[in-house]
């Protein structure tokens, strides 16, 4: 417990920072995770026996990271289109070289750039929507809070379990607890926006930490299903007692993507 609050009282001041004056900054904030977690993707697959590429799947998420920062999802058809092809080239040769798992291999290295590139990127999408301040600290800080809640009620009052075989330490308790928090708490400090632009409402902030708090634990349970699988607890030992950049994402990767098209359709 130490080791994390350390952790959080480093990197907290530096992600609010990096939020509040977003442009590159920001960006560059958000490539860093991404790159790493790209790299701890294709460690995981490497050490199960698999053969991702790594060039691209670090730069199949730089590229796409790129385009959503200059371009925003203008072009995206163009660069899935070469990623694809690209990676389904790269793969042939391996499998003509010798590589027998190319086949496999060609679907994990397209998945980690989807997954971490184009999902990812959308954390970059909803800072740079109009308010995309606002949006952004009610959006991710949504997951903090069904989080907490997950973690204080499951620990207090946690009996039945949520997903035994994925994630075993997690009960109905807890989720229904996050559910909660985030419910009293998104609400709350999406009030105290309102008092700096009126596009941000209590009932925005209802209604997405209604949303973000039912669906995001998909996201923690799916990294967690791809550990169990090679038998990992972490996906690196990056931020000592979290683990590593995909432990730290997961949820948030959900969050982002759910949360800039929720911001579309409540406004």
């Amino acid at each position: 417990m130490a080791q994390r609050l350390i952790v959080i009282i480093i990197l907290l001041p530096i992600a609010l920072v990096a939020i509040y004056f977003g442009g590159w900054f920001y960006a560059l904030m958000i490539l860093a995770f991404l790159g790493i977690a790209s790299w701890e993707y294709w460690r995981m697959f490497t050490q199960g026996g698999f053969r991702p590429s790594l060039a691209i799947g670090i730069g199949g998420v730089v590229l796409l990271w790129l385009s959503r920062v200059l371009f925003n999802f203008n072009y995206s058809d163009l660069l899935l289109t070469l990623i694809v092809l690209s990676a389904m080239a790269v793969h042939t040769i391996d499998y003509e070289r010798g590589v027998d798992c190319s086949a496999s291999s060609f679907a994990v290295t397209l998945a980690g750039v989807m997954y971490l590139g184009w999902i990812g990127a959308y954390l970059i999408s909803i800072r740079s929507m109009p308010d995309g301040l606002w949006w952004t600290l009610t959006i991710l800080p949504a997951v903090m809070w069904a989080d907490t809640g997950a973690y204080l009620i499951g620990k207090r009052f946690g009996k039945h379990k949520f997903s035994p075989r994925v994630s075993p330490k997690k009960t109905w308790e807890g989720y229904l607890g996050g559910i909660l928090f985030a419910l009293i708490l998104t609400p709350l400090i999406a009030a105290c926006w309102h008092l700096f632009t009126p596009a941000v409402t209590p009932l925005d902030g209802l209604i997405i930490g209604a949303v973000i708090a039912v669906i995001t634990p998909l996201g923690d349970l799916g990294e967690s299903m791809l550990k169990r699988q090679f038998g990992l607890k972490d996906s690196s030992n990056l931020l000592p007692g979290h683990g590593g950049a995909m432990d730290r994402i997961d949820s948030w990767l959900w969050a982002a993507a759910i949360g800039y098209y929720l911001v579309w359709w409540i406004k």
